[in-house]
């Protein structure tokens, strides 16, 4: 609930009446206002609900919460409960206090005489094209509670295959943290006392690979919030790069064929690509617009832009799976099966199983990179570690020589 603060006129009095009420959204307040008998003048967000919004708002809403509001709504929806209750009744549920506001604004623009396709569109932060179109498609055809169910199964499934991702990711990124740190300390605090011993010994050299890394700390303990500053700007730089235009064309591209992570990511594409066309045409969404979606679903720009050119060749009378047959951005099975599909009316069963292949394959993947990844990062820990460790042993075993402790 939000805090709006209020003028309204009494009409038997003619008087102005000045008050807050707790509402859900401004046209939920004046509709309370209006049971009192008053007539609103102006309506305003208080204090305390602008910061409760503003404080709710920097939450995020996860995949888990939309899956939860999706399967709570169907469920309401298939036991007959009209679809303005169901909304007031799963936001009460809700735990998500983002997600609550979201929900309360979605009501009140249904009050306002919009779809419910066209309030959750408000909010493409929190539901998607995806989410849209088959709210959209279930509004139509009658279906919500069947296309809620389907999107909450597919909303799964997504988030299924990132925590795969995330999973075989995770390893090596922890070895690396730890490395550096590692790294770090022998290079701040254990270099500097060898480089003390060789100061009090004239005319001696330290070697090569210890000049190296000493002029490293020295520069790193000096100029300390100079590192941080660089770091910080290459990791903001790199990212935006990444994101945008031929930044994200260069790194959809590694993940694609990069070695060892190419097959992995090809998989969760197709997978990608299969479980939310399967989702979209069951729900009745029409080819072309399915294709549009998921183009943009698989978050690839090559392999959108073979969609968009399947997409073309489809409305020059092609089939879908002669359009996408000779394209090198899918895998070859993909084609196969959606012909089959397309040649016994079962393109949605087709593209199910599809989906459900590949991600079995995410799986196989993640396993295969867990073990080419475990001893390519022995083999890189090693180098480092003899890396420092000649760098702090070879003036040690330099000095014992000259000193005749050598032999």
């Amino acid at each position: 609930m939000l805090t709006y603060h209020y003028v309204a006129r009494n009409p038997a009095t003619g008087k102005q009446v000045r008050a807050d009420v707790q509402a859900d959204s401004e046209a939920a307040a004046a509709k309370l206002i209006s049971k009192e008998g008053l007539v609103p003048v102006s309506i305003t967000l208080g204090e305390k609900g602008l910061m409760s919004l503003t404080g709710k708002l920097k939450g995020r809403v996860k995949a888990a919460d939309r899956v939860l509001f999706s399967r709570q709504l169907s469920t309401l929806i298939n036991a007959g409960l009209p679809l303005m209750q169901a909304l007031r009744s799963v936001n009460q549920q809700t735990t998500n206090k983002t997600l609550q506001v979201i929900v309360a604004e979605v009501i009140a623009s249904i009050e306002g005489g919009a779809t419910f396709s066209a309030a959750l569109a408000k909010h493409p932060k929190v539901f998607n094209q995806i989410y849209v179109s088959l709210v959209a498609a279930g509004e139509t055809s009658g279906t919500l509670d069947a296309a809620l169910e389907r999107l909450a199964i597919q909303q799964e499934k997504e988030a299924d295959l990132n925590a795969k991702i995330r999973g075989a990711m995770m390893y090596p990124v922890i070895v690396l943290l730890v490395m550096g740190m590692v790294v770090g300390f022998m290079v701040v605090k254990v270099l500097p006392q060898v480089k003390v011993i060789y100061d009090g010994l004239p005319g001696q050299q330290l070697p090569l690979v210890t000049r190296v890394l000493l002029f490293i700390s020295d520069f790193t303990i000096k100029y300390w919030w100079v590192v941080l500053i660089v770091l910080g700007v290459l990791a903001f730089s790199t990212m935006r790069w990444a994101r945008t235009g031929p930044g994200k064309q260069i790194i959809d591209k590694i993940k694609m064929k990069g070695w060892p992570i190419g097959p992995l990511f090809m998989k969760v594409y197709m997978a990608r690509f299969a479980r939310t066309g399967a989702t979209l045409v069951a729900s009745g969404v029409p080819l072309l617009q399915m294709l549009e979606i998921t183009g943009t679903a698989v978050n690839n720009v090559h392999i959108e832009a073979s969609v968009r050119r399947a997409i073309e060749k489809v409305k020059g009378g092609k089939s879908l799976a002669d359009s996408i047959e000779t394209d090198p951005n899918f895998l070859p099975l993909v084609p196969s099966m959606i012909r089959i599909g397309e040649q016994s009316g079962s393109i949605e069963q087709m593209m199910g199983k599809l989906a459900d292949y590949y991600e079995k394959e995410v799986d196989n993947e993640v396993a295969t990179i867990s073990s080419i990844i475990e001893p390519v990062m022995m083999v890189l820990l090693g180098v480092v570690a003899f890396t420092i460790v000649a760098a702090v042993l070879l003036p040690i075993y330099g000095l014992a020589g000259k000193s005749g402790f050598g032999g």
